[in-house]
């Protein structure tokens, strides 16, 4: 997904797997990014987003847009959303349907 955005003309900071949520809020704030992209496959997706979601609100950062995707169940989109993230994709999205969304819905500063 980062090579995909990039190649649309998109600043990626790729931050690497295994991520803690306070290491990804942080590159966040330091590197000025507009959005925050998650990728979870583990299962964890309700903790993982809840915290970050959480973390940059607690860090006056909420301007930032929270995305991801996943193996992630229909009825926990909809409680992800209320916690404060913008986008979920969930299996079969295409990378051209989620550089379409960010260029829509992320305003760079």
């Amino acid at each position: 997904m980062a090579r995909a955005l990039r190649d649309a003309g998109m600043e990626v900071v790729y931050t690497g797997l295994h991520q803690t949520p306070e290491q990804i809020v942080e590159a966040a704030i330091q590197e000025d990014a507009d959005a925050v992209g998650l990728s979870v496959l583990s299962g964890a997706h309700m903790t993982l987003f809840a915290k970050v979601a959480a973390l940059l609100e607690g860090r006056d950062a909420k301007d930032i847009v929270v995305f991801g995707g996943g193996i992630i169940p229909e009825a926990d989109i909809a409680e992800l959303e209320k916690l404060g993230v913008a986008k979920v994709f969930t299996p079969g999205a295409t990378t051209t349907e989620i550089v379409e969304w960010v260029r829509t819905h992320v305003t760079p500063s």
